[in-house]
């Protein structure tokens, strides 16, 4: 059978701030990310399915990642829990905290996107890659098949 690969794109504009970090970085800002989702799989060949040809519909895939990524850090502020700055956002009333058990870097982000998404997706895919643009040159990637 043939394999395809499906990849759906994603934006979102957050803040974060990183704990302790010795550049201009530890300082709050923001970012407007694109996240590239990439499944693979066998499109479905069983007549009269209502999918019949597809891998996944696009729909499907939007609504596992739409909840779980885009809704929950879409102009929010990630931070590490339980800091001082974490602290310093709760007692000045902010709303839309993510407070994370681990720094809001891109690497840490990507990595626990990937395990999200793959909690998520039906039996019949696998999460083959992502990629999270934080700045229009600067990006990360998780791959698969680097992390079996």
């Amino acid at each position: 059978m043939t394999k395809i690969r499906l990849t759906k794109e994603f934006r979102f504009e957050m803040a974060h701030a990183l704990e302790g970090y010795d550049g201009l970085c530890r300082h709050m800002h923001g970012h407007s990310y694109i996240l590239t989702v990439t499944i693979i799989g066998e499109p479905i060949q069983q007549e009269g399915h209502p999918k019949l040809g597809m891998v996944m519909d696009f729909g499907d895939l939007k609504r596992i990642v739409n909840p779980l990524i885009v809704e929950r850090f879409d102009h929010a502020v990630a931070v590490m829990s339980n800091t001082p700055t974490h602290k310093k956002l709760l007692d000045a009333g902010f709303q839309r905290i993510v407070a994370l058990p681990f720094q809001p870097t891109c690497e840490n982000m990507i990595s626990y996107f990937a395990q999200v998404i793959m909690e998520k997706l039906p039996p019949t895919v696998k999460l083959h890659h992502l990629r999270l643009h934080e700045t229009a040159t600067s990006y990360a990637e998780w791959y698969a098949s680097d992390n079996l």
